[in-house]
């Protein structure tokens, strides 16, 4: 099976079905005949940008991360705006709050941007670790995230 076939299929699959695991992909993906590892289909979410996030009624899904016309720059300061809740310095680690089943999302645009102030992230439900070369660049980002935090619902 081609990767582009394949991973045309998966973008349907992801659009069609509410899908929030590797297995439920796979399960999806042999139903339409197309047999995969499962090493293959982490490979292609990596690939695809390929995030989950809540849809409407609060269930996380699979969704493909996609900037459209806005810049990623544009994305992460609107991101910020809507989901970050609290912010946290220790030394050269930033600790980023967000709104429940959004630390992922945050942490894939983070990375994709390739800020030279982001040495690493490390991503949870509401949670993302943001590793930092050292205090100084670490303090830099910190003010970034924090000029873009909504007031409303940061606490």
């Amino acid at each position: 099976m081609k990767k582009n076939i394949r991973q045309s299929r998966i973008e349907q699959l992801i659009n069609q079905y509410p899908i929030s695991t590797q297995e439920e992909l796979m399960q999806r993906l042999q139903d339409v005949g197309i047999q995969a590892t499962q090493a293959t289909i982490s490979r292609d979410i990596r690939e695809m940008q390929i995030v989950k996030a809540q849809d409407g009624h609060g269930h996380l899904r699979y969704t493909i991360f996609k900037s459209g016309n806005r810049s990623v720059e544009e994305h992460l300061r609107e991101t910020i705006n809507e989901v970050v809740v609290d912010l946290k310095r220790v030394s050269f680690i930033n600790i980023v709050r967000t709104l429940p089943s959004n630390g992922n999302l945050l942490a894939a645009i983070l990375d994709d941007l390739d800020l030279p102030e982001v040495s690493g992230t490390l991503a949870g439900h509401d949670t993302i670790f943001i590793i930092s070369e050292n205090e100084e660049i670490a303090k830099r980002l910190n003010h970034k995230i924090s000029d873009n935090m909504n007031p409303d619902i940061a606490h």
